[in-house]
């Protein structure tokens, strides 16, 4: 007899390295949700999952989908409801239990995504579980079959609802204390993601425990998944805009800007000007090693030289690792740090299951300030120390081609190392460069820093001219 069931269904363009992500109603849909739900449970044997997402209008949906498949397989599922990512992972944390949380962060309103952790916020990848889940999905879709049952077989699992933003917003406050009498302007703009619900949970306690000192001037709080104002991507320098006009024109002494799903955060100072991710992981560095002194901390290839530097001075230990959420956290196991940062906005805290969390940095910057009367700029003087060029993407066909090239340009002068450890960083003492290829677009990319502004500008172009000359 011809087996006449349809081939298993190709998901891998929706699985990706860390997470589920696609176009809403044609890559992901509530019947790839539910399956979803009942192949993690089988996986990781959970007995109780915990599910949150975030204010995309198809988020409920998806996440009530989920739950019901999770529950089919057996586990209870703990509904948080609307929620930002670092809030998920506090319910995780808190609860010890795996979760989900539904978002595409700053992704356009088209799409949506999964992503999963272990209890605890341990990160699921595809090295990790997200592989034999997604080939779990793709049998059930194909053939209808379940997609396997966990240690609770034979039972339908509950779902309940648990409210735990006033718990996350304690926590955090209780990680990053904001001491001093010192009134604080605070401009939030929330781009119409998670942080309008999370920011002002956060910052309306705070005020409160300080009679008032914190006046909050909140931009785009609605939460609304269409973004009608600009992307909430402030990684994006043009998302910052808005932004910094009105740092100047409230004369606030901050601004703090979040992605849709509120685990990245970008900072603005009293001028109107962005800080740089690399220099809040310096100011954040050093509070954390005041704390826990002689303790390692992490940064990826492409922050400052200043990180490590300021580590060293202070006491730390720097270790350095690849791009990426999930070299990070399993570098932050291995070494027992206390922080890691990472260019893109990302900062991951020991005490906070060593997950992310924008709103938990964002604490770190109100409580620098607090303990003085300096500006912001006067007080990330010091860790700022160096000119970079930001991230800059050429397309090219054969990436490794170019790479070669560029090894074989820089590779024998005198002076100057390379490595491999995230594509190629070539280093000499008044500059340094990494070239990385994208993993889903074909894509170099280049960060170049310099010890001012004329050598960053000399070492950028000089690269900038290889890789498109390769391009070309």
């Amino acid at each position: 007899m011809v087996d006449a069931s349809p081939p298993a269904r190709d998901l891998t363009a929706v699985f990706k390295a860390y997470d589920v992500r696609g176009l809403v109603g044609t890559e992901i849909d509530e019947d790839l949700a539910r399956a979803v739900g009942a192949a993690f449970v089988a996986v990781l044997s959970a007995p109780a999952v915990v599910v949150g997402h975030d204010m995309r209008p198809s988020s409920p949906g998806l996440a009530g989908a989920f739950a019901d498949g999770a529950a089919s397989a057996g586990a209870d599922v703990t509904m948080i409801g609307l929620a930002s990512t670092d809030q998920l992972y506090f319910a995780s944390g808190h609860l010890d239990v795996p979760g989900a949380m539904f978002t595409a962060s700053h992704n356009p309103a088209q799409y949506n995504g999964i992503k999963l952790c272990r209890a605890g916020a341990r990160p699921v990848g595809l090295d990790t579980g997200l592989a034999e889940i997604r080939d779990r999905v793709a049998e059930a879709l194909s053939t209808g079959a379940s997609t396997g049952t966990s240690s609770g077989a034979g039972r339908q699992g509950s779902i309940t609802e648990h409210d735990v933003l006033d718990a996350y917003a304690a926590h955090l406050l209780a990680l990053a204390p904001v001491g001093g009498s010192r009134p604080l302007r605070v401009v939030v703009d929330a781009g119409n993601g998670m942080a309008g619900l999370t920011a002002p949970a956060v910052l309306d306690r705070l005020a409160a425990h300080r009679d008032g000192a914190v006046e909050v001037v909140g931009m785009y709080l609605e939460l609304d998944g269409t973004f009608p104002n600009h992307e909430a991507n402030p990684i994006d320098p043009a998302n910052l805009v808005d932004l910094q006009r009105r740092v100047t024109e409230v004369g606030a002494d901050v601004g703090l800007a979040f992605d849709g799903d509120a685990d990245r955060c970008f900072v603005v100072d009293e001028a109107g000007r962005a800080v740089s991710p690399s220099t809040l992981t310096a100011l954040i560095a050093a509070r954390e090693l005041a704390r826990e002194p002689e303790s390692a901390v992490i940064h990826n290839l492409i922050t400052s030289r200043a990180v490590p530097q300021i580590v060293v001075e202070l006491g730390g230990t720097p270790v350095r690792t690849r791009v990426g959420h999930s070299f990070i956290k399993a570098t932050m196991a291995e070494t027992d740090a206390v922080f890691g940062g990472e260019h893109s906005g990302h900062f991951y805290f020991r005490d906070f299951w060593r997950a992310d969390s924008g709103m938990l940095a964002a604490l770190h910057t109100l409580a620098a300030l607090a303990e003085g009367d300096a500006p912001l700029s006067a007080l990330l003087a010091d860790y700022e120390r160096y000119v970079a060029s930001g991230e800059i993407n050429s397309t090219v066909d054969d990436q490794a081609a170019v790479l070669g090239v560029l090894e074989s340009t820089y590779g024998g002068r005198e002076g100057v190392t390379t490595d491999h450890l995230d594509g190629l960083t070539v280093e000499a003492e008044r500059w340094w460069f990494n070239v990385r290829a994208s993993n889903t677009e074909p894509l170099l990319r280049l960060n170049a820093e310099g010890e001012d502004e004329e050598t960053m500008t000399a070492i950028r172009d000089e690269v900038l001219a290889v890789i498109r000359g390769g391009a070309a």
